[in-house]
Order: C-alpha cells, then sequence, then structure tokens
C-alpha cells in the first residue's frame, strides 16, 4: 500500500507541473509532441527527416531527453533546430519538471511545433505526461509485431503510431498488419503511420500531418 501510496503522489506532483507546461504551450499557440520509442528504433532519425522535410514551413524547435551524452542533441543541431538537452543520469523518462525547465531556454514565440524526444523506453514514460499535445509512439519492424501487447499502456496513451524501418519487412519476422491490429485492439482510435527513413517512405504524409496539425491549432 504505501509503495502506491509513494506513486499516487510522485505522478500527482508531475501531472501539475505537465499542467503548467501545457498552459504555457497553449498560451504561445504551438504544437507539442512526446516522441516514446524504445532504443534504437529511429527517433532521432525521425527527427532529423521532420526538420529537414519541414524547413522552411515550420519553426522546430527540440527538448532532447538520453540517459546520458548530448550525442542525440548533436545530431539535431546540425539541422538548425534549436535544442535543449537534458540527461536524466540514469533516469529511464522525462519528467514534467525537467520540460518546464528545458522551457525557459527555448523561444516558443519562435516555434511552431515542439518535440520532445524522450528517453528510449517503452515502459516509465507511458504514465508521464510532460504537457504535450499528443504522445507519438515509434516502433521498428526490427522488433517485431506483438511489443503493443507486450507493453499495452504505452499505445493506450499515445494518439499516433509511427511504424519505422518498412524498407526492412522482407528481412525481419514482422507482419504490419499485424503489429497494427495488435495495436488497435489496445486504442483503437491510433492514427497510424509507415515509414522508411532509409528510403523515405511514408515521410512526405507523416510531415504533411504535422503541418495540417499546427494550422488547426492556430486556426
Amino acid at each position: 500500500m504505501s509503495v502506491v501510496t509513494i506513486e499516487r503522489k510522485v505522478l500527482e506532483k508531475n501531472d501539475a507541473f505537465a499542467a503548467e507546461n501545457r498552459r504555457r504551450l497553449a498560451e504561445a499557440r504551438l504544437f507539442a509532441i512526446n516522441v516514446v520509442s524504445s532504443p534504437g528504433a529511429g527517433k532521432t532519425s525521425l527527427l532529423e527527416h521532420t526538420i529537414q522535410r519541414l524547413d522552411g514551413r515550420l519553426r522546430i524547435s527540440v527538448v532532447e531527453g538520453d540517459v546520458q551524452t548530448d550525442l542525440d542533441a548533436q545530431r539535431v543541431a546540425r539541422y538548425g533546430a534549436p535544442v535543449v538537452q537534458i540527461v536524466t543520469n540514469g533516469g529511464c523518462h522525462l519528467e514534467a519538471k525537467l520540460v518546464q525547465d528545458a522551457l525557459a531556454r527555448l523561444d516558443l514565440a519562435a516555434t511552431d511545433l515542439l518535440v520532445i524526444e524522450n528517453v528510449g523506453n517503452l515502459v516509465c514514460p507511458a504514465n508521464y505526461d510532460l504537457g504535450e499535445a499528443m504522445k507519438v509512439v515509434l516502433l521498428s519492424t526490427t522488433e517485431g509485431d506483438d511489443k503493443p501487447l507486450k507493453y499495452p499502456a504505452m499505445f493506450r496513451n499515445a494518439s499516433v503510431l509511427v511504424v519505422n524501418k518498412i524498407d526492412l519487412l522482407p528481412y525481419v519476422p514482422c507482419d504490419v498488419d499485424t503489429l497494427v491490429g495488435n495495436a488497435r485492439t489496445i486504442n483503437p482510435a491510433l492514427r497510424v503511420f509507415q515509414v522508411s527513413c532509409t528510403t523515405g517512405a511514408g515521410l512526405d504524409d507523416w510531415c504533411t500531418w504535422l503541418a495540417a496539425q499546427v494550422t488547426a491549432l492556430r486556426a
């Protein structure tokens, strides 16, 4: 019982900071997504291609979360997007207060789209609201088609599923229809994109959708 009580208090405190973040982002009229995945699924690669393709259309700022190093932030910075690195020093997820501190270092008035790249983990980030408009869960075909069933909370709390590395489908034991079907048994409302950051397949649809969300928010 004490463990449940402690967890509830931690989440309540986080949710309070998340509400402050959401209010601040709403005032700035920007669209924020929290991108989550297991390690190596391709979050940073997707972000790099997104920044490239939306250059001149959307002003994108980035919050990078990693257990150690600022390597991903360095990759993103090469494309000209403002980026703040959060190093959790072993923490398995970002928390709303960490994101709040990062927001203070970004020019939100000069941002249309905020991308929060969470720590690579399909478990803990599912429970932590950061103040984002939507969670986007990224899954690569190399992980198999059963991951939604193994990590249901993440897919239940997400609004979008991006299936990456579809160029590898001929070589890996993954059936995309099964993967998507498994995800939608948990969350029937999931919007799904199938992409390859290697060939570029599906990335235009993903970027067009992102731009439409920003336009709808500002309308």
